[in-house]
């Protein structure tokens, strides 16, 4: 379960419509529904967890009433002129201002009385609430506005067992089997790690080793007690901005791990300059790294070697990749299989993210020009390395290889 919560909560009843307005990030509409509709459909949250703006992105859960969802349909209205840019773990158009998706399987049963996250997007435009929502072609509910005489946000009496309580409230046990589901499953022989046998405060040990080539200065890792995204613990990178400031925690690889999985949470958006955050030792390539970060504040691959990035860094090609959401906690997968590189966000293929030995153009023709890369990766380490002075404080939780998928 998340431990660290950064999301204001607003309860809403009623089927009376207000008007939306924009708002700060952080914020979750919670839609509930008429007493007619309650058997399928309790509550739909619309949880803003990061707003640039000229855009946002959100989550959507839906809590079950008394009756089980088994396969669902989504549809609201978005702001006139907003737009879906991308949208993960979902099958889903837009049409006009209408958004519709349903789930792809996997997702589709919400438990009677369960909340589930089911869907993230990235929109261009006004971060202003829906209205309504209609689940499986029924109305579920309309938006009323607060009350506040009688909202408590933040009411520490919140019950983590009642499946109509706030779904991120602090104070939820991870041991409790009521409680959020653990997310941090793992395929058989994998290397999984929720650094839980660490010891908090300390700097990480066991199979992990601690330090950056080169040089080190005010880059620090240390084992985090206080923020986890399962478990009790995950690993803190305090990053400084310079290379010499840089710092990693790394893990030796197995010769058969093709898949990667690792959730990270960060402070700070982005920088247009050149960061890493994951860093691959590649024996095929010179000991040279192969690294994922970002660049002009969306995520890229880049080679040491020949400082090849995917996606190519044109306008065009850096649209076709996706900024890193500050404040919450992201998964992120990878697959590298011979000369094939495809990544995942929060189970999203990232179009800009994809090596697959086809020269796309802003993509990845430049990234093929390194003919013949067939990486032989030796550890993987996470932590932070700036080329220019952008610091960031991360955390990282649930990292998982092996020769299989592990999803998020």
């Amino acid at each position: 379960m998340d431990v660290m919560r950064t999301r204001s909560r607003r309860r809403l009843f009623g089927a009376a419509a207000a008007a939306s307005g924009a708002l700060v990030a952080g914020t979750l509409a919670v839609v509930a529904a008429s007493p007619a509709q309650a058997a399928a459909c309790d509550t739909v949250d619309y949880a803003i967890v990061s707003d640039w703006g000229t855009g946002h992105q959100a989550n959507v859960s839906l809590t079950a009433g008394t009756e089980a969802v088994n396969g669902w349909t989504l549809e609201f209205d978005l702001p006139s002129g907003a737009s879906v840019q991308s949208a993960w773990n979902v099958d889903w158009s837009q049409s006009g201002t209408t958004f519709t998706g349903s789930d792809v399987g996997w997702n589709g049963a919400v438990a009677a009385g369960q909340t589930r996250e089911l869907f993230g997007m990235v929109v261009s435009g006004s971060a202003a609430q829906p209205e309504s929502f209609t689940l499986n072609g029924t109305v579920c509910g309309a938006e009323e506005p607060d009350d506040p005489t009688t909202d408590e946000p933040d009411d520490p009496t919140d019950d983590p067992d009642d499946p109509t309580d706030d779904p991120d409230d602090p104070t939820d046990d991870p041991d409790d089997p009521t409680d959020d589901p653990d997310p941090t499953g793992c395929t058989s022989g994998a290397v999984c790690d929720g650094f839980e046998n660490q010891t908090g405060g300390t700097t990480p040990g066991g199979d992990w080793t601690v330090g950056a080539p080169d040089c080190t200065g005010s880059g620090t890792a240390t084992v985090d007690d206080a923020v986890a995204h399962s478990g009790s613990q995950s690993i803190r990178i305090d990053g400084g901005g310079t290379y010499c400031n840089h710092i990693f925690v790394g893990h030796e690889l197995p010769a058969d791990a093709e898949w990667f999985r690792f959730y990270v949470r960060h402070t700070t958006a982005q920088p247009a300059t050149h960061t890493t955050m994951i860093a691959m030792q590649d024996a095929n390539d010179g000991g040279a790294d192969l690294r994922m970060g970002g660049q002009n504040s969306a995520l890229q691959w880049n080679r040491e070697s020949d400082d090849a990035t995917l996606p190519e860094q044109s306008p065009n090609g850096v649209s076709m990749s996706r900024p890193l959401p500050v404040d919450t906690w992201t998964c992120i997968e990878f697959q590298i299989s011979g000369g094939n590189l495809s990544t995942w966000v929060d189970g999203g293929l990232v179009e800009g993210l994809v090596a697959d030995g086809v020269p796309t153009h802003d993509i990845d023709g430049q990234w093929l020009n390194g003919s013949g890369w067939n990486p032989s990766l030796v550890n993987f380490r996470l932590g932070w390395e700036s080329y220019g002075n952008d610091a960031d404080t991360l955390w990282y939780d649930d990292v998982a290889f092996g020769s299989q998928r592990i999803g998020c």
